[in-house]
């Protein structure tokens, strides 16, 4: 048993030190602010924002068509229906219909080629659209693939889809840091990874699939909410969701102040066969290392995970990212093209902020420079000094047509649209 666990945990016990990184976030641009539904929105000068709908229920991720209608899925049922359709018939501007449809509650959703394809928490369908991208059989949706893991606990099922007809599914981890139940003792090997904590390849033409039918393509990526194909670089990129608590079984190692501060949230560019390496280690932002995790025999101080592939950026603990969306509009000025836009739907105790939609510049496919602040403030309240409940918080990005940037958030069912 002992070499058996030497072996396994080789790949992540070699000491290294990761350097370039940063969590830095740069100053934000000079900012105007936005009353909306009594919440000041900030945003860059030069940008406005607007409210689209409101009370839309819990709004997930988006796609938008090529006539400017808007699908949102949600993650729970409103009016028994889990996704919702906002039509601008006469083109200005404006929401004049609202439909809904569908039974399965989800997030991921997707306009791609004929079809709307779209996420329950155990799988993903589709529907086929005509020539105005409209559905075509709205009670009928086809089945891509199901029985997927879902055990209550990070079971987002988002996904992206390359020019190849694959399709990429997050099926995220319900075990935080794959512990045995009641302990701190971490599961060896983590026997999780088989069917979740990383993202599977699915054929999207093909109908009726199970998790046997798919490959894994990636994996030690505990909850990967926000994916995004970039078509640059023709790879698949992901901000993904940290691990939680450490002090709780560590307390010699780790205080609540660390549990409150670790792990950074990672951004990655994700190839065939790529391992992040959960649950065996975490990224610390303030070290700039890979760590060993506590449950594998690490103490703080343990760097390892010389296999595991080294994030591109580390972001603040905690701040949930749920959608990214890479920018190919002309409506922004030069410096967003290309670049990427994530949605943060929780809070830092290390910033004092959250609840925000962030930029990272890109150049030659990769991150270039600090990312910052693009729209900030939807919590509505001071999180260094809360005086009243969150009022936003954002979730999903789409770009529209004319290349305006759409802004979902779960709590009180807004869509922003945020044009230049």
């Amino acid at each position: 048993m002992k070499n058996f666990i030497s072996r396994t945990l080789a790949p992540y016990l070699s000491m290294i030190v990761l350097l370039g990184l940063t969590t830095q976030c740069k100053e934000k641009s000079p900012q105007k602010t936005e009353p909306i539904n009594e919440t000041v929105i900030e945003i860059p000068e030069g940008f406005s924002i607007e409210v689209v709908a409101q009370d839309l229920g819990n709004l997930r991720h988006m796609t938008v068509s090529k006539n400017g209608d808007i699908y949102a899925n949600r993650s729970k049922l409103k009016d028994d229906k889990a996704i919702v359709l906002l039509k601008d018939n006469d083109q200005d501007g404006k929401i004049d219909e609202e439909q809904q449809f569908g039974h399965l509650p989800g997030t991921g959703i997707l306009i791609k080629g004929d079809y709307l394809y779209t996420s329950s928490n155990s799988g993903i369908y589709r529907y086929k659209l005509n020539g105005q991208d409209e559905i075509i059989d709205i009670d009928n949706p086809e089945n891509i693939v199901d029985g997927l893991a879902d055990k209550g606990r990070d079971n987002a099922k988002s996904f992206v889809m390359d020019d190849n007809s694959n399709l990429y599914v997050t099926i995220g981890s319900w075990n935080d840091s794959c512990r045995e139940e009641g302990t701190g003792n971490g599961i060896m090997p983590c026997a999780i990874l088989d069917s979740a904590g990383g993202i599977w390849q699915f054929k999207a033409d093909k109908l009726n699939q199970s998790l046997s039918d798919g490959k894994r393509y990636a994996t030690g990526v505990k909850n990967a909410v926000a994916t995004a194909w970039n078509f640059k670089t023709n790879t698949l990129f992901t901000a993904v969701h940290g691990r939680g608590a450490f002090h709780d079984f560590y307390p010699d190692y780790y205080t609540a102040k660390h549990s409150a501060e670790l792990p950074a949230e990672t951004l990655y560019e994700l190839h065939d066969g790529d391992d992040a390496g959960w649950p065996y280690i975490y990224y610390d932002q303030f070290k700039k290392k890979k760590m060993l995790a506590p449950e594998y025999g690490g103490d703080g101080e343990k760097t390892a995970g010389e296999n595991a592939i080294d994030p591109l950026l580390a972001f603040p603990a905690h701040l949930a990212p749920n959608d990214i969306l890479f920018y190919t509009g002309n409506m922004f000025p030069e410096k967003y093209k290309n670049g990427a836009f994530i949605a943060f739907h929780g809070q830092s105790p290390e910033l004092k902020k959250g609840y925000f939609v962030a930029f990272v510049p890109f150049k030659d496919g990769k991150p270039n420079g600090n990312w910052e602040i693009f729209a900030d403030n939807f919590s509505g309240i001071n999180l260094a000094n809360p005086s009243g409940p969150i009022q936003n918080r954002p979730c999903g990005l789409a770009q529209g047509p004319n290349g305006e940037l759409y802004v979902s958030e779960d709590l009180k069912g807004t869509i922003y649209k945020i044009s230049f």
